[in-house]
């Protein structure tokens, strides 16, 4: 597994490097936030740990950068500040996962790769289902994608998981529980509230797109055609 850590702090570097590599894990290093989208682009890694704080542009500039130009990677924010709030802007700037400082490098391997398995799942197409189609939305099997007409819908490893869910069966209501399960498999310290987080994106970018995602009050959320 290939590792991008974008991290200024010269020490944290070289533990994460070492302590990682010799769990079989290929970290490569980035200092400066006005490089990484750069580094990002040409080493296309599996994973992304981001720190927030970074010279040149912050973590989440950088972030915003990357999702603007189509990078899929699923990113894990490390960051000194520990807060609900800030956990709550980073993963609706577009991060799948949040880790604050100090951290158990256990507690990181596990993290770093769990979004692993997961980014790999919603690529494979292994016995991948075909969903309906909802509005201008299709689920495509062979690539693991979903596209509005021709054009791939780009959404991050979460966001994908949740809108497959939704449209297994269009115009039912999947509950708020039944779709943490799913977004955030074997996360027990995720608050249920990073759902509405992570539906608050994907409704975005549902704009214009001929489906609508709904919040039923007591039963969760459903999609359906516009109109």
């Amino acid at each position: 597994m290939k590792l991008l850590l974008i991290e200024d702090d010269p020490s944290m570097q070289t533990t994460l490097q070492r302590s990682l590599g010799r769990r079989q894990i290929d970290v490569r290093l980035c200092g400066d936030g006005a490089l990484a989208l750069a580094q990002w682009q040409a080493l296309e890694p599996d994973v992304v740990a981001l720190d927030l704080s970074l010279p040149g542009l912050d973590g989440l500039q950088v972030l915003a950068q990357a999702r603007a130009a189509g990078l899929r990677t699923p990113v894990l924010l490390l960051t000194a500040r520990g807060t609900v709030g800030d956990r709550i802007v980073g993963l609706n700037a577009g991060a799948d996962d949040y880790l604050p400082k100090p951290f158990d490098l256990d507690e990181l391997e596990a993290r770093i790769r769990a979004l692993n398995r997961r980014h790999q799942s919603a690529g494979t197409n292994e016995g991948a289902p075909r969903l309906p189609e909802v509005g201008g939305l299709r689920y495509d099997p062979d690539s693991g994608a979903i596209y509005h007409r021709a054009e791939v819908l780009e959404l991050t490893p979460r966001e994908l998981a949740l809108l497959k869910a939704l449209m297994v069966k269009p115009g039912h209501a999947v509950g708020k529980e039944r779709l943490f399960e799913l977004v955030f498999p074997g996360e027990s310290e995720v608050q249920y509230e990073a759902v509405e987080v992570v539906v608050y994106r994907l409704r975005k970018k549902l704009a214009a797109t001929g489906a609508t995602l709904m919040t039923l009050r007591g039963l969760g959320y459903l999609l359906r055609e516009e109109g």
